[in-house]
């Protein structure tokens, strides 16, 4: 079978790096920018080390802090909008998975003609648009080397994804600084939301040696680091760790894709507003469990990077092992388990479960068929 790999064709990481910014902009020719954040990161002091490297450089700019979480596809027309009012020729995304999605989409569309909702699905997307350079101030999503953008459809009540190689920016900058200020439970949400990443382009059954390299690599320093990521924020060699196992669990997911843990965790955080880093942590023990038959030599692999001594146990038995080290890292970082934290009650399965099988993108890379009552037992194992 043919495999494509690809990935943003330049990245810049390490401590210091956001401050490289402005000569990375001058270098492309491009004098006027826009940033694109939400209200947070500019409160937190996020966007000035950006500020300060375009000023330094002569790089005018203005910002679009319209940004959400979980932001609506109604958002990319604003943010175009402001891309034509500043006559900008580049897009810089700074924040998390929400400001970067939104990053690339109104970069893409402020040259594609509108609305963007006909372009939900794969390799829809005519022609690329203005370049883009992506800053991660999580380490979470990954988004920076991803050719995908998820925004929400509150008429569906599901988050919906846009594919297309057009999405991968110019270039990610990868800088551990930026996390230092995280509070303990965003810390959590993004790095199980990254660790989550790894594992499921691990299992895929897209996954290739390639990719399994990167998200080995990716769960064993996200396994090894979140803890203290968690309990000690100004830890910059964890940071940097955890910032380098976003990146490479990003960079296979997208070659590989996720599975249905992402399928599972779109409704509910639709409907609930969980946390998307949340509502993967509560699904995950339950679709490995119900995934395990499907790819049981993977899922047992994951027992490595994860240092679970395995001795003469089988593969199910080591799965048990991987499982129940996965819910005691969600003990430690204090991240919610059941649905019903959440308001989720069981009158609500059906609709749920209905949810996750329109997410057709995701289950077709899943290491076992899943069907409606399955989806429905797994949401209420989750309860």
């Amino acid at each position: 079978m043919i495999k494509v790999f690809s990935t943003t064709p330049r990245i810049v990481m390490g401590p210091g790096a956001a401050k490289t910014i402005g000569e990375e902009v001058k270098s492309r020719g491009v004098r006027k920018a826009l940033i694109v954040t939400d209200k947070g990161c500019i409160a937190a002091g996020l966007v000035s080390t950006i500020e300060q490297s375009l000023k330094a450089s002569g790089i005018r700019y203005g910002i679009f802090d319209g940004v959400e979480p979980d932001p609506r596809y109604e958002i990319v027309a604003d943010c175009v909008n402001m891309v034509r009012a500043e006559k900008a020729r580049m897009l810089i995304g700074v924040g998390g998975g929400s400001p970067m999605d939104i990053t690339k989409t109104a970069a893409v569309m402020a040259v594609n003609k509108p609305p963007v909702g006909q372009y939900f699905g794969i390799n829809l997307i005519p022609k690329p648009g203005l370049p883009a350079i992506l800053i991660p101030t999580t380490a979470g999503t990954g988004s920076e080397v991803t050719p995908i953008a998820i925004l929400s459809d509150e008429g569906e009540k599901l988050k919906k994804g846009i594919v297309s190689p057009y999405l991968y920016p110019a270039l990610g900058i990868v800088d551990p600084e930026l996390t230092l200020g995280l509070p303990p439970h965003v810390t959590a949400a993004t790095g199980m939301d990254a660790l989550i990443h790894g594992i499921e382009a691990y299992t895929s059954i897209n996954a290739t040696g390639i990719t399994d390299m990167f998200c080995e690599r990716a769960i064993r320093l996200i396994y090894n680091n979140i803890r203290t990521a968690f309990a000690k924020g100004d830890d910059i060699q964890a940071r940097t760790a955890m910032m380098e196992g976003a990146l490479l669990a990003g960079i296979g997911f997208a070659n590989a894709g996720v599975t249905a843990v992402h399928a599972f965790a779109y409704p509910i955080g639709a409907e609930f507003h969980i946390p998307h880093g949340v509502a993967n942590t509560l699904m995950l023990p339950h679709v490995i469990r119900y995934n395990v038959l499907g790819n049981l030599d993977k899922f047992a692999k994951l027992a490595e990077p994860f240092g679970i001594p395995t001795g003469r146990l089988d593969q199910l038995q080591i799965v048990d092992r991987v499982i129940q080290a996965i819910d005691r890292l969600a003990d430690d970082l204090r991240v919610p388990r059941h649905l019903k934290d959440f308001g989720v009650k069981d009158k609500d399965i059906d609709m749920l479960a209905d949810g996750v099988m329109k997410v057709t993108r995701l289950l077709a890379n899943n290491p076992r068929t899943l069907y409606l009552q399955d989806a429905k037992q797994i949401y209420r194992a989750a309860l």
